[in-house]
């Protein structure tokens, strides 16, 4: 989003994941209060990441080397910890 649609709203940036039914990646613990406490519809599924960000480009490994680890992202609010992943299924 930073670089197609940079300074969206969260709300604007839920309802397009929701839209195209994609999975939101996130390092922003916003999306779930959104979806959980103001009841917006969720996308395909909302992973925030917790970890450490060394620089762009190992970041990027990691969390590619995360979303290929597991087939259940879809539905869920994952919270991705450096040694834990956290799921809870989506309104």
């Amino acid at each position: 989003m930073r670089e197609t649609a940079p300074g969206s709203s969260d709300v604007s940036v839920l309802g397009l994941a929701h839209a195209e039914n994609r999975l939101l990646l996130t390092f922003d613990k916003d999306f779930g209060d959104l979806v959980f406490h103001r009841g917006l519809a969720a996308s395909a599924g909302i992973i925030l990441f917790r970890i450490a960000q060394p620089s762009a480009d190992i970041l990027a490994r990691r969390v590619a080397a995360i979303l290929d680890s597991r087939a259940d992202w879809h539905g869920q609010y994952s919270v991705v910890e450096e040694h834990a992943i956290r799921m809870r299924p989506l309104p």
